[in-house]
């Protein structure tokens, strides 16, 4: 749904606008006198519309991700709950427009999963990329914020692990590994590891399906 209204954004601009246009030529001919409730009801809605749209549209569009990604999957089927899945291939310029991950670029796979943390923290192990960009962006579905990144300009590209705990977990934190408290039990994960040629497409998805998540305490 979200991605039918941001596809055609202006064009059901347009038909709103034409829409209140007209309804507005319509009071104008019965008299200036049927402007004014039709100005007081367009202030209301704006005064309630407004705030109400800001604070919705976040939880709209990202709760989008999350039935596309549990539902659809990214290329290859729906993609578990508290699992990251790996594109295989990059993004070509044409096909851009229409993938969930894609935003135009080339030089990127995409990395993408649902986190639910209700039933404790989920481990999130990251290989040795020698250097090579990578970042894993986490989002919280209450607001649309990222609330924290994993990746080369973050915590560098050494191989690591970090503990994703929900809000008010109070458990211990296992030796060697980073806590990264989410504000949600909600987390959307996108990924991106670099791909500089070709040839090293095979590398670049090697490392991008070492991403991996798993239930603390399943690794001992």
């Amino acid at each position: 749904m979200n991605y039918l209204i941001l596809k055609y954004a202006y064009p059901l601009t347009a038909v709103i606008l034409a829409i209140f246009a007209w309804v507005a030529y319509q009071r104008i001919s019965r008299g200036w006198a049927e402007i004014v409730p039709l100005a007081i009801a367009a202030g209301v809605v704006w005064v309630l519309g407004a705030p109400l749209f800001i604070y919705l549209w976040p939880r709209i569009t990202v709760n989008g991700y999350k039935r596309a990604i549990v539902k659809r999957g990214l290329g290859e089927g729906p993609v578990p709950v508290n699992t990251l899945y790996a594109v295989p291939n990059t993004s070509s310029p044409s096909a851009a427009r229409g993938s969930l991950l894609a935003t135009g670029t080339d030089d990127v796979l995409y990395v993408g999963g649902w986190l639910d943390l209700t039933k404790g923290p989920q481990l999130l192990h990251v290989p040795d990329t020698a250097g090579r960009y990578y970042s894993l962006q986490l989002t919280n579905p209450a607001d649309g914020a990222n609330f924290a990144y994993v990746g080369k300009r973050t915590t560098g590209t050494a191989e690591g692990d970090y503990l994703l705990s929900g809000p008010g977990w109070k458990g211990t934190v296992p030796e060697g590994v980073t806590q990264i408290p989410s504000p949600s039990h909600a987390v959307l994960v996108i990924g991106r590891v670099f791909v500089g040629s070709e040839s090293d497409l095979p590398v670049a998805y090697g490392l991008a399906r070492q991403m991996q998540l798993v239930p603390l305490g399943v690794d001992g």
